[in-house]
């Protein structure tokens, strides 16, 4: 039987994971507390922890709640209202609020605000803002009629220079080549084989870019061919052929993990989640409905599962670790006997862990 370190809940316990607060509920026995995954007391020895699904099942079981996370009181719904408004004024075009503006809009202290706006949205204040600065720019390059330097002053940067410093991140091109479609942009490519049949792996000059599987190579091509309509291919060279080495490591050993670098591009929403994806710990899996809550927005279980759909990069963004409630492995985009197999090579059975 495995040990409490070995339950993906110790892991955001350990790690003080805000985004799993409402999830689940800790209690130590040596204490008779139980307390939010969050919450900042001294670490309990794992010996003397025990797991409820929510706050009403810890004190059933005799336990009271800590006095300095209040586990048994929900989020306040002014809090989040609060936060949706500060998102709103992050997406707003030609805004650039400070995290110190934005803590005092809602009446916090700025570290405050920042643990408050994660643990709400999923992602730092900073990089909501940075995801809505990329749609923002990404759809006004695609707008006809826009100037590059239009573009780049609606989506809220103060200089064309510290757009140019950051467009390889924000884009995965420069801004000429998005506008274009990608025509001027070079993706090495290649095919490999593995357990699991063909994969496709991609690459821009910012990281691994798609990891596709299947059965047919030509169709993957196909694939990755529709995604860059107008990028040029080049095959990869002796020197790529060790990342797809890497790739085919990673299938075969995926509780291994790896240090790929990769070229995400994606919604603000896909990116939530596809960051959510990436905390999910080797041998467990979670819910859709679970994943939705863990982003803060437990209505939108299908648009998770659709963000887990859109996932390009196989295995390195580990949508695999998802499963329906009840523990059926159905959605997987690269067949459900892949994800099967995946998820046995983690040394993990097809039920979802509790508490999703």
């Amino acid at each position: 039987m495995k040990g409490i370190e070995h339950d993906a809940r110790w892991a955001a316990v350990f790690a003080r994971d805000c985004r799993a607060d409402g999830t689940f509920v800790y209690a130590v026995v040596t204490t008779g507390v139980y307390c939010r995954p969050s919450c900042g007391a001294r670490r309990a020895n794992p010996k003397n922890v025990r797991f409820h699904d929510t706050w009403s099942d810890a004190e059933r079981a005799g336990f009271r709640p800590c006095r300095r996370c209040r586990p048994d009181r929900p989020i306040a719904a002014g809090q989040t209202a609060a936060i949706v408004d500060c998102c709103r004024r992050l997406d707003a075009r030609g805004d650039r609020p400070t995290l110190a503006e934005l803590a005092a809009r809602v009446g916090l202290s700025p570290g405050h605000f920042h643990r408050v706006f994660k643990r709400i949205t999923g992602v730092t204040p900073a990089a909501y803002a940075a995801a809505a600065r990329r749609a923002r720019v990404r759809e006004a390059l695609a707008a006809r009629g826009r100037t590059v330097t239009d573009a780049i002053y609606d989506a809220g940067f103060g200089s064309g220079g510290r757009f140019y410093e950051a467009s390889g991140d924000l884009l995965g091109m420069t801004p000429t080549a998005y506008r274009a479609g990608g025509a001027f942009v070079t993706l090495r490519f290649a095919v490999g084989e593995c357990s699991l049949g063909s994969v496709l792996v991609a690459s821009s000059e910012t990281g691994v870019c798609a990891i596709l599987l299947g059965d047919d190579p030509d169709a993957l091509l196909r694939d990755l061919e529709d995604r860059f309509p107008r990028a040029t291919l080049v095959g990869g060279d002796a020197a790529f052929e060790r990342t797809v080495g890497r790739v085919v490591a990673l299938i075969e050993a995926p509780k291994a993990g790896h240090d790929l670098p990769l070229d995400l591009r994606g919604t603000l929403f896909q990116q939530r989640v596809w960051q959510a994806l990436r905390g999910i710990p080797s041998g467990s899996t979670i819910s859709y409905a679970e994943l939705a809550r863990r982003i803060g927005a437990p209505s939108a279980v299908r648009a998770v599962a659709r963000a887990c759909g859109a996932n390009p990069l196989a295995v390195a963004i580990p949508c695999h670790r998802v499963v329906r409630t009840g523990g059926a492995l159905s959605g997987y985009r690269w067949g459900v006997e892949r994800k099967r197999t995946l998820l046995a090579r983690e040394g993990e059975s097809s039920a979802p862990d509790p508490g999703s």
